[in-house]
C-alpha cells in the first residue's frame, strides 16, 4: 500500500472514529488555551510554504470561526529537520509541560515538526494529558489511537519528502561535477557564468585573474610569504573582490591551496572525490606544486613562531581593539636568519588607528619599568615567586654550600625575579605573570600604561 493510500485509510478510520465518539459526551478541558505556532523553513526546499503571516492569519480567521482561545502567537523562521535545534518550539513544548497551554494551532503538520524526534515529544505531550488538541487548517488530533497515529505518518511523511530532496539534490550536483561542472559560488579569479542556465559553469574573471597568478608566482619564484602577498594585495595593488571587499590572510592560504586554478577540485571538501574541471586553469600544476612545497618549508621552519609571548594581554588605549602580534625574519650577508616580533592594534574597531607597533624587547623593558611602579600586591604571583625565590635559596644552601646573607625574601627580589620571567623565562610562564596582573594593561603610540 502506497503512502497516499495509507493516509487516505487512516484518515477514514479517524472520521469513522469520530462519528462513533460523537455519541458520547466528549471529555473537555474546563479551558482550552491554543497556542499558534507559525513557523517558516529559511531552506530552499520550503520556499511553496506559506509565509509565516499568512499562516498566523489563516489560523486566526479559523480561530475566530471555530471560537477557540488563542493566548498567545509564536513565530520561528528555522529548519525542522534537525531534532531539538528550534528554540522557539522548544520553548512552546515547555511551556505546554508547565501547563501554560494546552492546544495548538498551526498551518499543517509538517510545521511542527519533520523529524521523528521532535513529533515524538508533542505526542508524549498527549500521552501525558497536557497537550488535548492540535488543529491544523484542514485536521484535527487529539489523544486518540488513530489520530495520534496519523499525526505521526504525515510528519513522517514530511521527513521522507524532505529526505529524498536532499538525496536527489546530492545526486545532480555529483552529476555536474562528473561532467566537470563547478556546483558552487566560483573562486576569487573566476565568476559564475551570467546565463542562469549555465549557472554551473565559471568564466575567467578579466579583472582579477593575472593577480592571482601574480599571487602564485611571488611564491614560487620570488621566495613570498602568505602575509606578504597579503600585504601587496593590501597596499600596493589595493586588490578587492568582486564584492568590493579586500582579502584577508586566511583568504590568501585558501588561494594558494585551491587545486581548482589548475583545473581540478575536489567536492564535497574533504569527500575524497575528484573531478577534472571544463575551466580555463589560470596556473599549470608544475607552479602549484612549487607554491605547496614553499609554503610547506615555510611552515616548518617558523612553526616556534606560532605562539606569542603577550598576545591577548593587552589592548588598544585608543580604540579598544586588541592587541596583536607580528613577526618578522631577516637574512644577514652571513646567512644568518633574524626573528623580530612587534606589537600592535587590531584596528577591529577602527581601521585607522594610530596605535603604532613595539618591537617585543622594548614591550618587555616598559613592563619590567611598570613592575618597579606597582604595588606588589597587583602582582597575583607574588607568593609563587616568593616560594620559588625561598626554595632557590635553599638549595645553595643545602646542595651548593652557599649561605645567603639574607634568608629573608625581600621586596626587591620578588620583582627582580618577575622581571627575569619577562626577560629570560619560557613564553608560558611569561603569560602567567601578565595574566595574574590585577590591572589591565593597555598600548598607546608604543607606550605601554597600567589601568584599572
Amino acid at each position: 500500500m502506497g503512502a497516499a493510500s495509507l493516509i487516505e485509510c487512516m484518515e477514514t478510520n479517524v472520521m469513522n472514529a469520530q462519528m462513533s465518539r460523537d455519541t458520547k459526551v466528549p471529555i473537555i478541558p474546563v479551558e482550552m488555551k491554543y497556542c499558534l505556532y507559525a513557523r517558516k523553513s529559511t531552506e530552499q526546499e520550503d520556499k511553496q510554504a506559506l509565509s509565516i503571516d499568512s499562516q498566523i492569519k489563516e489560523m486566526l480567521e479559523l480561530a475566530g470561526r471555530e471560537q477557540l482561545n488563542v493566548v498567545e502567537i509564536k513565530r520561528e523562521s528555522h529548519s525542522s529537520k534537525e531534532v531539538g535545534q528550534r528554540p522557539i518550539y522548544n520553548q512552546l513544548i515547555a511551556e505546554i509541560g508547565q501547563g501554560k497551554f494546552n492546544g495548538i494551532l498551526t498551518w499543517a503538520p509538517d510545521r511542527l515538526s519533520r523529524n521523528a524526534g521532535d513529533l515524538g515529544s508533542v505526542v508524549d505531550l498527549m500521552d501525558k494529558k497536557l497537550l488535548y488538541e492540535i488543529r491544523t487548517h484542514s485536521q484535527r488530533f487529539t489523544d486518540n489511537p488513530n489520530e495520534k497515529f496519523l499525526l505521526m505518518i504525515l510528519g513522517s511523511q514530511a521527513k521522507l519528502e524532505n529526505d529524498n530532496k536532499v538525496v536527489n539534490v546530492k545526486r545532480g550536483l555529483r552529476a555536474r561535477c562528473e561532467m566537470g561542472l563547478w556546483p558552487a559560488v566560483a573562486p576569487t579569479g573566476y565568476l559564475n557564468h551570467p546565463d542562469r542556465n549555465k549557472k554551473c559553469e565559471v568564466i575567467v574573471d578579466e579583472h582579477r585573474h593575472e593577480a592571482i597568478k601574480q599571487i602564485y608566482e611571488k611564491v614560487a619564484y620570488n621566495g613570498w610569504s602568505g602575509r606578504k602577498v597579503y600585504h601587496w594585495l593590501r597596499d600596493d595593488i589595493k586588490f578587492t573582490t568582486k564584492n568590493g571587499k579586500p582579502l584577508t590572510l586566511s583568504n590568501v592560504y585558501i588561494i594558494l591551496k585551491n587545486t581548482f586554478y589548475y583545473g581540478e577540485f575536489e567536492y564535497p571538501k574533504n569527500g575524497g572525490n575528484w573531478y577534472k574541471g571544463k575551466h580555463k586553469p589560470i596556473i599549470t600544476k608544475d607552479l602549484y606544486n612549487q607554491v605547496q612545497a614553499r609554503i610547506t618549508n615555510d611552515h616548518v621552519t617558523k612553526t616556534q613562531s606560532n605562539e606569542f609571548a603577550f598576545t591577548k594581554m593587552i589592548t588598544c588605549g585608543l580604540c579598544g581593539s586588541g592587541v596583536t602580534a607580528d613577526e618578522k625574519f631577516k637574512k644577514q650577508k652571513n646567512g644568518n636568519e633574524h626573528r623580530y616580533v612587534y606589537y600592535g592594534c587590531t584596528k577591529f574597531n577602527d581601521k585607522n588607528c594610530k596605535c603604532g607597533y613595539i618591537r617585543e624587547e622594548d614591550l618587555i623593558e616598559q613592563l619590567a619599568q611598570i613592575l618597579d611602579t606597582i604595588s606588589l600586591d597587583e602582582i597575583g604571583m607574588k607568593e609563587q615567586i616568593k616560594a620559588k625565590i625561598a626554595a632557590h635559596n635553599e638549595f645553595q644552601e643545602s646542595v651548593l654550600g652557599v649561605k645567603s646573607i639574607e634568608t629573608k625574601v625581600k621586596d626587591v627580589d620578588i620583582r627582580n625575579y618577575a622581571k627575569h620571567i619577562l626577560r629570560n623565562r619560557p613564553l608560558d610562564e611569561k603569560r602567567e605573570l601578565l595574566s595574574n596582573l590585577k590591572s589591565n594593561l593597555e598600548l598607546s603610540y608604543k607606550q605601554i600604561r597600567i589601568t584599572n
